[in-house]
């Protein structure tokens, strides 16, 4: 069964507690805690060993699952806390962008270096760091997303230590199919962040419309990749410029998201 989640960075104006309620309530499997240094930070990686027991015992209460990590950057010291962290926590991905410039083969040489250097050093923690294609990064679309793959798992990383993370959004802002997309792809996805997208960016526009069903995305033939591919990890819902919206519309877009993915998963067996 494919399992559904929620970037926790949905909630970044609320506390952890609050956002697993009403993960939960809406019906979620599970939650991908986010970590990410100046936006949301339920997780706080400089002192994750004071937070790890009530952050376990908050997702147990509510009958949900960890099912990632998004740490977002390439900062190595972070990292390091983030598998630490994940590998006490039961975390079993940490999602990160690529980092770098479009079209500038010198940052693509350098990060995708550092991501095989990251992905040995996740393998030792029993972690899986994964990476999406980012608009405007070194790895943007499915082009580079195949040689990065091609890369670092030629550079002596454990397949089981480094994925793709899919997200349709950027790659429909590539002017890509993500359906045909992750198809090219899919036997190196480890975790897909899923929202839609109203229009071809370069933001993923205003968060209402990021929710599942309410932009220009075929969300259910991307499913149906998923699902014909034989994909089984985790799916989480990742919406970002929440801004200030209040408690029942953050809710109101996760709850959308679910009954959306969960009739189209639904309809393929899948769920």
């Amino acid at each position: 069964m494919i399992r559904l989640g929620v970037n926790s960075v949905l909630f970044g104006g609320y506390d952890f507690a609050t956002a697993a309620k009403y993960i939960a309530m809406a019906g979620y499997d599970g939650v991908e805690i986010s970590a990410i240094k100046g936006m949301c930070e339920h997780l706080e990686l400089d002192r994750w060993r004071e937070q790890a027991a009530d952050l376990k015992q908050i997702v147990a209460d509510n009958g949900l699952e960890f099912l990632a990590m998004e740490e977002a950057s390439l900062d190595e010291d972070r990292l390091i806390l983030a598998f630490e962290a994940a590998a006490e926590i039961g975390i079993p991905v940490v999602n990160v962008g690529p980092g770098g410039k479009r079209d500038i083969e010198e940052d693509f040489q350098r990060q995708t270096d550092l991501l095989a250097k990251l992905s040995q050093q996740a393998e030792g923690y029993g972690v899986t760091l994964c990476c999406k294609a980012h608009v405007g990064a070194c790895i943007c679309d499915t082009p580079t997303t195949l040689r990065a793959m091609e890369k670092v798992t030629g550079a002596g990383t454990a397949l089981a230590a480094f994925g793709v993370d899919m997200d349709p959004s950027h790659i429909h802002r590539a002017r890509e199919d993500p359906a045909q997309a992750l198809a090219a792809v899919l036997s190196g996805v480890k975790h897909i962040h899923i929202r839609d997208c109203l229009g071809a960016g370069p933001s993923p526009g205003a968060a209402r419309d990021q929710a599942c069903g309410r932009g220009d995305i075929d969300l259910m033939a991307y499913c149906q990749t998923m699902v014909e591919g034989g994909y089984d990890g985790p799916v989480c819902l990742e919406i970002i410029g929440v801004g200030e919206l209040e408690l029942p519309g953050v809710v109101t877009i996760a709850a959308e998201s679910y009954g959306y993915l969960n009739a189209c998963l639904k309809s393929l067996g899948a769920r």
